[in-house]
Formats: structure tokens, sequence, C-alpha cells
């Protein structure tokens, strides 16, 4: 990360859910690769814009040009773990033409009818574009294991069915980019808090994330056994300690700046003749 102790490559690496991987290793309040506070990370976020902003406009270009290819930023995590203000100040930092962001709520009765993974196949990006899922078809193990609102089994055949899934969108030309932010029960409170003090927040809060918090636990271990059974070489998940929102941000930025970079993106060549055309607008 920019203020010299590492690139954003680096970054992905310290983040990424390796096979020994134990989310209760995790610091929620550390900063891996970051030495810097608050006011560094908020200069060091400003200093990145124009890299990751330079580098979906050369995605979103050559989709014009007639690429296939896309990418899937899925973020997953608790309640008041930043999402939202990812998709803000990270997401945000792009030509919002080149976006395509999806919050997914409880399924409707339509979307029940069909197999969990049927709206999700919906809302995937077209080519050219940033997908941005806020939750996911992860709900779909985390909240239906810890709740029981399926069978252990279906549950237990779910990552499988999710891990064929994502196999297939990296086989269609989508990158996906897994991020889980992982912020501490007592961090979580204390933004609970804020949003109970302050009108303009009153529509963040439900009363139901107070009833997650009795299974904080229990999500925890959901989490745990999720990254472990739907990690691959080619999805796999990236642990963002979030207790520090400016360091989330921070992180998420250059993991999707790594992803992109990893693309080899390029400007697409022209179609035509420049130079004929050059000399046709000098004459016009």
């Amino acid at each position: 990360m920019p203020n010299g102790t590492t690139t954003a490559a680096e970054t992905r690496r310290l983040l990424l859910a390796g096979p020994d991987f134990s989310l209760g290793a995790v610091d929620p309040r550390s900063t891996p690769g970051f030495d810097g506070g608050k006011k560094q990370g908020a200069e060091a976020l400003a200093a990145g814009a124009d890299t990751l902003a330079s580098l979906q406009e050369k995605l979103f270009a050559e989709s014009r040009a007639g690429s296939e290819i896309a990418v899937l930023l899925i973020l997953q995590g608790m309640d008041t773990s930043g999402k939202g203000g990812v998709v803000r100040h990270v997401v945000g930092q792009v030509h919002p033409q080149g976006v395509q962001h999806y919050a997914f709520k409880a399924p409707t009765e339509q979307e029940q009818r069909h197999s969990f993974l049927w709206r999700v196949r919906r809302q995937l990006p077209a080519p050219g574009m940033i997908g941005v899922f806020d939750r996911s078809h992860y709900e779909d193990v985390l909240i239906h294991r810890v709740r029981a609102l399926s069978p252990a089994a279906e549950v237990e055949k779910r990552y499988g069915a999710i891990s064929k899934f994502e196999d297939q969108v990296v086989g269609a030309g989508t990158r996906v980019l897994k991020v889980m932010l992982h912020i501490s029960q007592d961090e979580q409170k204390a933004r609970l808090a804020d949003r109970l003090e302050r009108k303009d927040k009153f529509w963040k809060y439900s009363p139901d994330d107070i009833e997650d918090r009795a299974n904080w636990q229990q999500y925890q271990d959901a989490y745990q056994v999720a990254v472990e059974r739907t990690s691959t070489p080619d999805t796999p998940w990236y642990v963002v300690p979030a207790d520090r929102k400016w360091y989330a941000r921070l992180a998420v930025q250059h993991l999707l700046t790594a992803t992109l970079e990893d693309m080899q993106l390029s400007w697409p060549r022209a179609s035509f003749d420049v130079a004929a055309e050059q000399e046709r607008l000098h004459s016009s």
C-alpha cells in the first residue's frame, strides 16, 4: 500500500485465506501491510483512485471491442461490517457506467420457487463491468446454517453447488473476488449504538441485528466453514480486518486493483485509419 509498506499484490497475499486459515486468528483491528494511521490511510485511498479508475475504464473499453471479460466483487460480512462504505468509497472511485451493483435481500416468493442460485445468475455482471454483490449466494449457507432455515444436509450440498457455480462464472471470463469484512463483536455494538442515536441512520438499523448478535460465535463458525469449503485457486477468499473502516476500504481497493492488474488490460486498437480521420477532422 502507498506509504512504503507494501504493494497491492502483497496486500492480497497477506489477506488471502490459505489452506490453514483460521478466522479466530485474525485480529479485526489489525492493518496487515499498512503501518500508518487513519489520516495516512485516507491519503493512500485517494492516491490509488486514479489507478483503479483507469483500470476499470480499460476493462469497459475492451468490452466495446468484443471482450467478454468482467469482474465480480463479492462482499460478505456481519451487519455494520462496512459493505456499504466499501461500495461508496472504493467502487465509487470508478465511473458508474462500468458498475453493476446488487444487494441481495431475503428471496421473494418467485425466487423461492427456483434453485437458490437462480436469482444470483440473473445478476452476474455483463462484459466489461465490475459487478458488486452486497451480500450474495453465501447468505444461503451462512444464515441457513445458523438459523437452521434449511436442513443441514441441504446446506452441505450448497457448498459444492457454490463452488461449481463460481467455476462456471470464471470459465465464462469473469474474475471473482470474494471478500469477507471481519468485524469484532464490540465494534459492531458501537456501530449499532451509533445508528440508534442518529436519526439519519435509523433506516440502517434492524431489530434482527440484536438476534444475530446472540448467535455471534455460530456465525463465526459458519464463516469459517464457508471459507474452507469454497476457497479454490481460481476463487479464493480474502479476509479483511474491518474494525477500522479506513483500512478495510484501502485493503479492498488494493484487492480490486490487483485483480484488474492481473487481467493485463489494454486499450483497444482503433478500428479506423487514425491518420485519415485526423486529416478529415482538420479539413472539416
